[in-house]
This record gives C-alpha cells, structure tokens and sequence, in this order.
C-alpha cells in the first residue's frame, strides 16, 4: 500500500500540470509498458493530456503484441516529439518515470532535462546513478510496478476495459515469474482486483507466449551451469549465439528453482559488441551491491549490467571475482 500512502505527493504533482508524459526503461518489457498504460487510464480519468514516450526501436514479443494491438488508442510519442506536445508553460509540464529510477536506463536521459517536474514510480531500490530532482514514490517492498499501478486504479476507481487489466496483470505475472517470487498477500489481491475488472489469465498467457527457437537457444544456456561456493548458478554463452535480455533474464529467474542455489548470473551476447548480464537473488545475495561493482545495478534481488567491446570470457573473470569476495 506504500503507493497509496503517498498519494498527496501524487495528486499535488498531477493537479499541477496540464500535460503528462510518461516515460519508463529502455527495453521495454510488460511491467514497464503495464505500468505506463495503467497510469496513462489514470490520468485521462483526471482530463490530463497525456503521452507515452517509447524510443525502443525493436520490443520482446509481449510488447509488441501490445503495442500492435493498441496501435491508435493510446498516444504513442518519441523523445524527439516531446518538444511539440510541451504545454507552453513550463511548470505545467510533468514527467513520470516508471518501473526506473536510473538515469542512465530510462528511454531518453534528454527528457530528463527538458523537463523540470519528474516523479518517479517504482519498485526498484535506489542506487548511485538514481534521478535525483525527481520527487520519489519507490516501494521495494511490491512485486512489480504494475501492481502499484494497480493499487491506484483501485483507489480512484477507474473503470478499466478488459484488455488493460489484462495488460496490467501481465506485467505483474512477469516480475513475479508466475507469482513465485516476490509476492505478498497485496500481490495476490490485485491480481484478483484486475480479473474482477475483466483481466483474462488466457490472454496473460498469449502476451507472455514464448518462440520455441527461443526457448531452446535458453537451454543451450543451461546445459554449461556451473556452481560457486555451494549456492550460486552460474552460466554463459558462447561469442557465437546472441540473445534477447529477456532471455537471459528468463534463464537467470529459472535457476533460482533449483535446490540450495540462492543467486544465479547468466552471461551472454545480446549485440554484435555488446555483453549482458542478468542477475537474481532470493535474498540472502545483494544483487545490486554486486553488479554496482561492475559497472551495473539494480536492487538487492534483481539486476542487470550491459558492456561494450569486451568479452564474454573478460566478463566472466571480472564477476566471479566480486561474487568470490562477496561470498567471503
């Protein structure tokens, strides 16, 4: 409910401005995109114009299936836009950040100067590259930004369609990896709360549906599984494959299930020069306090961190040597 608690700081920085744009991480996935929509219901409820700003050029197949299927209904802008659609006066402006509070991971850092009023929601623990002239609703403590998101739908009762909930309920299935992590009796609440709006589980599943290439370029991911100091999954690529984030963040959450392991890393290619790592935690590893010490972030049980010309093989010495010191 830590949204809900502080909803003044919320409603003061909605009744201020005249246009809202909302804005959440690069690489987009269903918790970002729920979040923004649900919050987009939110603000036309309230008569705020509104805008949705996207500069991904390429989406996981759940966003796109979305953002095909809403293509017209909702307002749908790049950054470069942004500057034609300002209210004239400045103050009226007001830029909301969802499921980020890092600067260097929402869709354009531009934005961030370009307007001076900026709230943050989100899930996520703060970390040193955190907005930081930005008021802050940050609830570690819920499953996903959606489920925030929708704690608001219910206290302004909005009256959503069916798709939307069913959106929003997506978002919080996939941060939840099918409500087995990070859930609380709230969690479960507002799932119920979304299919009594109409929110289909048939439909959740068809927006979460996987490539069967995709699914077995990941087991190619688990087949070179190794273990450090007894409770740590560790796994990589090889130079010649390369993956989507989400699928190694897909491979990362799976390793999780299995017996005595409390942290996993998968290391893979996800550009022509680009290595990613994906990182989870069920509590007793400090995800971010990891992955700060290579150059990326997160909070304590979910993380990522991205590198440019270098190699897996670089990569990997470099991690295990903070996981090690982490462990002693």
């Amino acid at each position: 409910m830590g949204i809900i608690k502080e909803r003044r700081k919320l409603n003061k920085a909605i009744w201020n401005a005249k246009t809202v744009f909302l804005m959440a991480h690069k690489n987009l996935d269903l918790d970002a995109l729920g979040s923004q929509i649900g919050m987009y219901m939110v603000l036309k409820r309230k008569k705020k114009n509104c805008y949705i700003v996207i500069d991904d050029k390429t989406h996981e197949m759940g966003v796109e299936k979305v953002l095909r299927e809403l293509e017209g209904c909702i307002n749908i802008i790049r950054s470069e836009e942004v500057e034609e659609h300002l209210y004239p006066r400045q103050a009226k402006n007001l830029l909301m950040i969802l499921d980020t509070n890092k600067k260097e991971l929402v869709q354009s850092e531009a934005i961030l100067k370009k307007i001076k009023n900026k709230i943050i929601i989100d899930h996520h623990e703060q970390g040193k590259s955190t907005i930081s002239d930005a008021e802050k609703i940050i609830d570690t403590k819920t499953s996903s930004t959606c489920e925030m998101i929708a704690n608001l739908i219910e206290y302004y009762d909005v009256q959503l369609e069916s798709y939307y909930a069913t959106i929003i309920l997506s978002g919080m299935v996939l941060d939840t990896n099918n409500f087995t992590l990070n859930t609380t009796a709230e969690t479960f609440y507002m799932a119920y709360y979304l299919t009594s709006l109409g929110a289909s589980a048939k439909k959740v599943q068809y927006l979460l549906k996987q490539n069967i290439e995709d699914y077995a370029e990941r087991q190619k991911l688990m087949s070179s599984i190794e273990t450090l100091q007894g409770n740590v999954a560790f796994t990589k690529a090889t130079p010649y494959t390369q993956y989507r984030r989400e699928d190694l963040a897909r491979v990362a959450d799976t390793l999780l299930f299995f017996n005595n392991i409390e942290a996993s890393f998968v290391i893979g290619k996800i550009g022509k020069d680009t290595i990613g790592v994906s990182a989870r935690s069920l509590g007793n590893y400090d995800i971010n306090r990891i992955l700060e010490k290579i150059g990326g972030g997160g909070d304590s049980t979910s993380g990522a961190a991205t590198f440019e010309d270098t190699t897996i093989s670089k990569v990997e010495q470099e991690l295990k040597k903070v996981i090690k010191e982490e462990g002693e």
